[in-house]
């Protein structure tokens, strides 16, 4: 499989290529450029401090959840 990258521009909620589009059907992916500033009135807040207020709030899950996530998800042996 062959990747060509090309750039564009949101507008409206669609991209907007530059250059010739690819031919209809073709899968694409897209990637934000972090360096592009949120649109005006949007939150640039780091997705991590978002995610802090929600920290500690699941109810029941033992103390060191935390350090041995691997063991109480996977079933490795503790560290």
């Amino acid at each position: 499989m062959t990747t060509t990258y090309v750039t564009g521009t949101v507008v409206g909620g669609r991209v907007e290529l530059d250059g010739p589009p690819p031919p209809d059907g073709t899968k694409v992916r897209v990637a934000v450029d972090a360096a592009t500033p949120p649109p005006a009135g949007e939150s640039a807040e780091p997705t991590l401090a978002f995610m802090l207020e929600f920290a500690g709030t699941v109810p029941g899950l033992p103390a060191d959840f935390a350090e041995q996530h691997d063991h109480y998800i996977h079933g490795t042996p503790k560290r």
